[in-house]
């Protein structure tokens, strides 16, 4: 069978079991996810490298959404909550590893913090109806800078495994990471005050939707090589050119056209091929120590995260908790940079991997179930009264 239809098999049944997903109350994508497990059993003969470069793209998209969900005043804004609460969530998750790797601190620790640490986007908006609106810059604000911090990390380790011993090219990496992306957020800012109109005037010029794609893509790609070039991954790129054409640069118009093009090109085709591919790359040990070592790593980190955003209701703190706990999908990707490149070994790398998975699965049901017993109580008071 031709590469095609490989990819015609892995998105129906991707977007088959999503289906069944949503209608149970769960993210899509776990459907994808566990459409791709299955799959990794039948697909034998499959060619990985070109599968494996559309789930690149797969990942591209996903950021490039990402970004276009949030503006860079609200990422701002949000950072001063999310930042001290992504650093004492590291911390804490950093801590909790060492007993697992016999007290030793290495680059396991270091990496498998990074990817316990982050947090879920799909799951984040799926609680949003619960811990309101108010909430829920804040809560992607998290999920995206544990996601990028978890990226730059692994990098970050990699270039230090690549050249023991000197630390110079590792910051002179950051630095050029530092002032791309530093400069990008000047740019957009000094361009949103000065040449806005110019802007939202020239795109209203543009007759169809594709042209507005088509400029956009040319735009995000740049971003990717640029991001790829110097050091960084380039799925940033592309969350960067998301987080920049907000509604405020481009007008609202615009923005809708863009982000339902966007939507459907990555949730209709390359999303459901990224999640199964890392169902199809999803290697894990099940035991006593592994499930040990999820629920000491859950329970610690529903606990951090709802005392830090709590409220004066326990269940809304929890669910806010459990939206920040949430886990995310691009930890099993820096799980499976860090141990192809040799700095995360296989056990901590199954361990992290399979507490990402069930930390999904766990939020999402904490969540549903913190909300159907609030619908509940809410009905019960209705009808007394």
């Amino acid at each position: 069978m031709q590469i095609i239809g490989y990819v015609f098999v892995i998105i129906a049944f991707a977007r088959l079991l999503a289906e069944l997903f949503e209608r149970l109350g769960y993210p899509g994508f776990l459907g994808e996810i566990t459409a791709g497990m299955i799959l990794s059993a039948v697909l034998i003969n499959m060619p990985r490298d070109q599968m494996s470069l559309l789930a690149e793209l797969g990942l591209f998209f996903l950021m490039i959404s990402a970004g276009l969900e949030i503006t860079p005043e609200e990422l701002h804004y949000a950072g001063k909550t999310t930042l001290p609460l992504y650093a004492v969530t590291y911390l804490a998750m950093f801590l909790v590893t060492l007993p697992f790797t016999g007290w030793a601190i290495s680059s396991d620790n270091i990496i498998a913090a990074a990817i316990l640490s982050t947090a879920s986007a799909p799951i984040v908006l799926r609680l949003k109806r619960f811990f309101g609106e108010d909430f829920l810059h804040v809560a992607l604000s998290y999920a995206v800078i544990s996601e990028v911090m978890s990226l730059v990390i692994v990098y970050i380790m990699v270039r230090i495994h690549e050249s023991p011993g000197d630390y110079t090219p590792v910051l002179e990496s950051i630095l050029k990471d530092a002032v791309f992306i530093g400069g990008l957020m000047y740019v957009n800012y000094i361009i949103g005050i000065k040449h806005k109109v110019r802007i939202i005037r020239f795109l209203r010029r543009l007759k169809s939707d594709e042209a507005v794609f088509g400029l956009f893509m040319v735009f995000s790609t740049s971003l990717a090589f640029i991001s790829e070039e110097i050091g960084m991954h380039f799925s940033i790129g592309g969350f960067l050119a998301g987080l920049m054409m907000h509604s405020d640069l481009v007008g609202t118009k615009q923005y809708d056209r863009l982000t339902t093009i966007v939507s459907g090109v990555t949730y209709g085709i390359f999303a459901p091929i990224f999640f199964a591919w890392r169902g199809l790359n999803f290697e894990t040990e099940l035991s006593f120590v592994v499930i040990e070592f999820f629920v000491v790593v859950y329970i610690i980190r529903l606990m951090v995260s709802s005392l830090i955003v709590r409220k004066k209701d326990v269940s809304t703190s929890l669910v806010r908790g459990a939206g920040i706990a949430s886990f995310g999908v691009l930890g099993l990707l820096v799980g499976e940079i860090g141990f192809v490149s040799g700095v995360l070994s296989e056990h901590m790398y199954a361990m992290a991997s399979l507490a990402s998975i069930l930390g999904i699965f766990t939020s999402a049901t904490l969540g549903r179930t913190i909300k159907g017993s609030g619908k509940k109580e809410e009905e019960l008071l209705t009808g007394a009264i």
